[in-house]
């Protein structure tokens, strides 16, 4: 546990577990997503934190003797600070922890249009290796509907950015954002996207919404549901289908997930597909969640 006063609620990429949650702006600088809850209370307005809290932030870890071995940036999209900011947030933390594994972050596409590849290897030569994109979906239709303010377009020229300088991108898609209308198509285009970025981590979830759905299907003109388990199967099969990827690991865990499913793309897309098709014809067959067990 690290001495730190977070402004809660504080979100994480599973992975980052054992990382040091460095709160370096409060909230998200675009915050319009209407899948989005995760900032929209009072207190979540957004805002950087200054370098003198910061400083003395890492001072009182290094004084606690908390061990740091990586730091993952928060809260939503850090990236959106200047290049400048950032490489003086990157030397402060490896001033106090010289023995730094990785510095991670979130990022929105957005957050690169205006930083260049060389600005970004010069993060990555200070420690940042690592960066989520929340991409949701590659179909542009389906961007626009849940007002992400990306395209297709702007989210591949992000990826491809990241791993020009070198560093890695771990992308994010939402299984049933699109609801039944849309299944089929936000699926193609997710795998297009991905084809195309060739991302290094690629994970699902799935689109829920423990406050009710309204302000998401707004724009969908009463045509948008959660599709049931089995349409959720079908579209992760059309996904996986089109999916051609050369050593992208991918994972499909998440809490919300009613099947787990893990491996290295593509090299285990058959069995992965199998794995999908059998839930959909022999469900009882396969190890899937019940709904008192996804954590929601």
């Amino acid at each position: 546990m690290y001495p730190l006063n977070y402004i809660e609620p504080l979100f994480r990429p599973p992975s980052e577990w054992k990382s040091l949650i460095l709160q370096v702006t409060n909230g998200c600088s675009w915050n319009q997503c209407t899948f989005c809850e995760m900032y929209t209370t009072a207190q979540k307005r957004f805002q950087p934190k200054s370098m003198d809290v910061l400083q003395q932030e890492l001072e009182s870890i290094v004084a606690a003797a908390s061990p740091v071995h990586r730091v993952f940036l928060a809260d939503g999209d850090a990236m959106t600070l200047s290049t400048p900011r950032l490489a003086a947030i990157l030397d402060l933390i490896k001033e106090y922890f010289p023995g730094i594994n990785r510095v991670s972050s979130y990022c929105l596409p957005r957050n690169l249009q205006k930083k260049s590849v060389a600005e970004l290897q010069q993060l990555r030569e200070k420690g940042l290796s690592l960066l989520y994109v929340g991409c949701e979906t590659g179909d542009t239709k389906l961007l626009a509907l849940i007002e992400k303010g990306e395209t297709y377009e702007t989210s591949l020229a992000a990826l491809q950015k990241i791993k020009a300088a070198g560093m890695k991108s771990s992308v994010m898609i939402l299984n049933g954002l699109g609801g039944p209308g849309l299944s089929a198509q936000h699926a193609k285009e997710s795998a297009r996207l991905m084809n195309a970025a060739q991302p290094d981590f690629l994970s699902t979830l799935v689109v829920e919404f423990p406050r009710g759905s309204q302000r998401f299907a707004k724009n969908f003109a009463g045509e948008w549901r959660k599709l049931t388990r089995e349409e959720l199967f079908r579209e992760m099969e059309i996904l996986l289908d089109n999916l051609e990827l050369k050593k992208t690991i991918f994972r499909s865990d998440h809490a919300s997930n009613y099947l787990v499913l893990k491996g290295v793309l593509g090299k285990d897309k058959a069995k992965l597909l199998e794995m999908v098709r059998t839930a959909i014809h022999q469900p009882a067959v396969m190890p899937l969640r019940e709904e008192w067990q996804r954590g929601l």
